[in-house]
């Protein structure tokens, strides 16, 4: 069993626009954008990256906005919502705050309080009131006894949870109980972005597009920590990427057994090592084999009012 596995690291989707996607999660739902990139395949589409003041691992909503992209359609096999930890009691407030913009539904589960909403792409978005204490961002009108502290949990809805439920465990989460068809995992003394529920489900396969998860990621301090985790995983029999410079972390990528996209990244070197912490997510920062596109990226790019 593994030891190196911190909790989540990013959650990395797909939207159909820039500047709507960008003004939901910083206006809205008031985190910062901590980075404004473009995506190292297809640099003329946007990375923007959100979160707390200095994208945390386990803070961090990351989104490739592919300009008219048809959306998702719902099914097995991706990860089904995306949830983030709120104080207890602040649910009121973000039912009000949301009214109007999106169809909202207060739930429970496993004891929490939960409000399910839609994202700009109809993303399957959630806030859980929980006892989180690490410090959030607090920007567009938000205060900090109500703001995001970072990710509660992801669901992946599974055909078959089993398999995944195996390979969880073998990352060092430990299973937490199941109510109805979730089975909930916890990584215990985690990053705070701890849970990971599976839910079963006998939906066709997923169709992938705008407000589609692509990939989630797990966290780890470091590469050697990362080199780790791969060769472990390799000894399992997944195929397992090598180690790639993502410029603010390190990524290795494999597939998991349902399907889902799971990575795992670095808290090394950052969001930090090319921007001041003030300045943070203001500038188009561009990997250096695409710095030669400047000129023609800054004309083609949507334009993302703040």
């Amino acid at each position: 069993m593994l030891s190196q596995i911190l909790g989540l690291h990013h959650v990395t989707s797909l939207a159909s626009g820039a500047q709507q996607n960008n003004a939901f999660f910083t206006r809205t739902l008031g985190l910062r954008r901590v980075k404004k990139t473009v995506n190292f395949d297809r640099p003329d589409v946007y990375h923007l990256y959100y979160g707390d003041e200095i994208g945390t691992p386990g803070t961090v909503m990351t989104y490739f906005p592919f300009p008219n992209a048809t959306r998702r359609t719902p099914g097995s096999g991706e990860v089904s919502t995306t949830a983030f930890a709120v104080p207890k009691g602040s649910l009121p407030f973000w039912q009000e705050r949301l009214a109007g913009r999106t169809p909202s539904l207060r739930e429970e589960r496993f004891g929490e309080a939960r409000l399910r909403f839609d994202g700009p792409d109809r993303d399957d978005l959630t806030l859980v009131e929980s006892d989180d204490d690490r410090s959030p961002w607090t920007g567009s009108g938000v205060s900090a006894d109500a703001a995001i502290r970072g990710f509660h949990s992801v669901e992946m809805a599974l055909s078959d949870i089993g398999p995944t439920a195996e390979l969880l465990r073998f990352m060092g989460y430990e299973e937490a109980g199941t109510e109805g068809a979730v089975t909930r995992f916890v990584m215990p003394n985690g990053n705070g972005a701890n849970h990971v529920d599976l839910a079963q489900s006998d939906a066709p396969e997923a169709g992938q597009g705008a407000g589609s998860v692509h990939h989630v990621a797990f966290a780890v301090a470091d590469r050697a920590a990362q080199k780790e985790v791969q060769q472990a995983l390799e000894s399992e029999g997944f195929r397992v990427t090598e180690q790639i410079d993502r410029d603010y972390f390190w990524a290795i990528y494999f597939r998991s057994p349902g399907g889902v996209l799971f990575e795992v990244a670095t808290g090394e070197p950052g969001f930090d090592r090319d921007e001041d912490r003030a300045a943070l997510g203001e500038a188009l920062k561009l990997p250096d084999q695409h710095a030669h596109l400047r000129e023609r990226l800054e004309a083609a790019l949507e334009p993302i009012s703040d």
